[in-house]
């Protein structure tokens, strides 16, 4: 009987009609409120619904997590090359390129990103790498003076972390006095809405006009008509007007009608917005933040030879800060495998060449330098 109600209640809600209308199929990032803390599933929703956003953050990993390892001793170097390669990163992941690439990108999509370093049983090296999920996870200013708590969500209770040492934190841009970082997205909610509101509605524009629906109207004329001819009528032409529209083994029917007939496509007056503008401001507040060049996200905006230049060497330096974040992660994870493997030495990563210009023009850069710094020390010495 419960069932037979709840079923009855379902119906009547789908029967009754809803004054609101959904602009788009990501209803949280119209629900979004600003300063509110941190927002992982509005975050997923904007990568998920904006391809650009989530190809752009997917470059900049690629582009940041280029890197090796080294160490002075010989023995440990090799050592450390084969735990870089090979070291378990979660269920399925291999490498330590695999953890710092899926770290990255926590931390650019949710602005913190947290790891934790596995050890072995037997506590002579690293087991596994894993990126810990943000949503069960807790960060708390501790009694120290800058000290940080780690507590686990289970069931409604915080459970502090028993090997605090074990984990890896990092922050991106935390305002002052905040402990979690701010998002590379924090700022594309709204720009983000009001790009699907208009994308939304370009699809429903498209689907009324494109798909023609057609109106056919019969004129009975001044001769009196009873309802019930008027009725066979209208049946026999709509029936013959969708055996004309429908397709046959590829062959056209014509449609034959006797009297007053008028055929008129729904809509064919009409003519859709442009969106070219609009949707460009978006996009162009959307490649402000995320600091990419347009052409690497596939656009063809008009962009002069010194530009593009200038927005390679900005990237570089975009890159180099995100490196500057990491670089102690990996250094943690590194030194702390050399120390339970019984060695001393410090580990080095040594981070690959951006190359986002030609090599000509670089080693072009590097002549015209040493040069320069040639001419400086010739017009010293004669003085």
């Amino acid at each position: 009987m419960r069932l037979k109600q709840f079923f009855q209640r379902a119906a009547h809600a789908a029967a009754t009609p809803d004054s609101r209308t959904a602009c788009h199929p990501f209803p949280l990032l119209d629900s979004y409120t600003p300063l509110r803390g941190q927002e992982c599933a509005l975050y997923d929703s904007i990568r998920e619904a904006v391809p650009i956003v989530d190809a752009a953050i997917d470059k900049l990993v690629r582009l940041c997590c280029s890197f090796e390892v080294s160490c002075p001793e010989e023995e440990a170097a090799q050592k450390l090359a084969h735990f870089a390669r090979s070291v378990q990163v979660g269920y399925s992941g291999r490498g330590l390129h695999f953890f710092i690439s899926r770290y990255l990108d926590s931390l650019l999509t949710y602005g913190t990103a947290v790891g934790e370093i596995v050890p072995t049983p037997e506590g002579d090296g690293i087991s596994a790498l894993v990126n810990a999920p943000l949503d069960l996870l807790e960060v708390k200013a501790g009694r120290e003076p800058l000290q940080l708590d780690f507590y686990l969500r289970q069931g409604g209770r915080r459970i502090p972390v028993r090997c605090p040492q074990w984990l890896l934190f990092t922050a991106l841009c935390p305002s002052d006095g905040k402990i979690l970082g701010n998002s590379l997205l924090r700022s594309l909610p709204f720009v983000s809405s009001i790009l699907l509101a208009i994308y939304s509605s370009i699809g429903h524009n498209f689907e009324r006009i494109a798909n023609l629906r057609y109106a056919v109207v019969y004129k009975p004329g001044s001769a009196p008509m009873d309802p019930a001819g008027a009725k066979e009528t209208a049946e026999s032409l709509a029936a013959q007007w969708s055996q004309a529209i429908s397709s046959s083994g590829g062959r056209i029917r014509d449609f034959v009608a006797v009297g007053d007939v008028e055929i008129k496509v729904i809509g064919a007056d009409n003519q859709m917005i442009d969106t070219e503008v609009p949707v460009r401001q978006m996009l162009e507040e959307i490649v402000a933040k995320l600091g990419l060049p347009p052409f690497m996200l596939g656009l063809s905006w008009s962009t002069s030879e010194r530009m593009s230049i200038q927005q390679a060497d900005l990237l570089t330096a975009e890159i180099e800060s995100y490196r500057a974040l990491i670089g102690p992660v990996l250094e943690k994870i590194c030194g702390a495998a050399l120390q339970l493997w019984g060695y001393d030495c410090p580990a080095e990563i040594h981070w690959n060449r951006i190359r986002l210009r030609d090599e000509e023009q670089l080693a072009n850069a590097r002549y015209l330098n040493a040069k320069a710094d040639q001419l400086i020390r010739e017009e010293e010495e004669r003085h």
